[in-house]
Order: structure tokens, then C-alpha cells, then sequence
């Protein structure tokens, strides 16, 4: 395996929901980076799923941007959570959880009747 894979399909907006909650207001450079660390740098994000992943968290309220300048002093979009994306966030990691803990009763090793 090796390599970094991609993020998987529908949880793109977990992840950066999750991170904007546990570090405030964020870049997109900035939060690209920080969900590729957490991941253990397993996960390759690319900004062409990012970005219209942002645009579209905003469209739907759970997120709201804002013009700011970065650490290196340039000028960059700031996304921080809404209170409708705490509770997004809240509903989507409930569902994630369900949904792993079905995934782990099938790849459990077989039980002997």
C-alpha cells in the first residue's frame, strides 16, 4: 500500500468541521494541511475537492468565511463553524459512528457457532 490515498466519499465535510471546531478559524492551505497531519499524512487532499467542499458547507450554513491576511501575510479566506455546523457535526459523527460499527461487525474474524 504506501502510498497516501484520497479522501473517501462523504467524509470530507466531517473532517472539516471536525477540525474547524478543535482549531477555530482556518485557511484553506491551512485546514488542507491539518486534516493531511491528523490523518498520519495517509490521506492526500486535493484542493480541486476541497474548496468546492468549503463553498458548499458554506451554501448550506455550517460554515462562514471571511477575509483575513495568513501567517505569512497574505491575504486568505478564513472559514470558521457556524452554530448549524456544531450541530451538523454533531449529527454527521453519530452517523459515522454507526456506520463503522456496522463495518467492523463484518470485517470482525467469523465467530465458530
Amino acid at each position: 500500500m504506501g502510498g497516501k490515498t484520497d479522501v473517501w466519499q462523504g467524509t470530507l465535510a466531517l473532517m472539516v468541521l471536525r477540525t474547524l471546531e478543535s482549531m477555530g478559524p482556518q485557511h484553506g492551505y491551512g485546514l488542507a494541511r491539518r486534516i493531511e497531519q491528523t490523518s498520519g499524512d495517509l490521506l492526500a487532499l486535493n484542493y480541486g475537492t476541497l474548496y468546492p467542499a468549503l463553498l458548499k458547507l458554506e451554501q448550506e450554513g455550517f460554515i462562514r468565511s471571511r477575509w483575513g491576511v495568513s501567517e505569512n501575510n497574505r491575504r486568505a479566506k478564513f472559514y470558521e463553524l457556524t452554530k448549524a455546523g456544531e450541530r451538523q457535526l454533531k449529527r454527521a459523527t453519530a452517523e459515522w459512528e454507526q456506520t463503522t460499527e456496522i463495518l467492523a461487525r463484518f470485517l470482525a474474524p467469523a465467530q465458530e457457532a
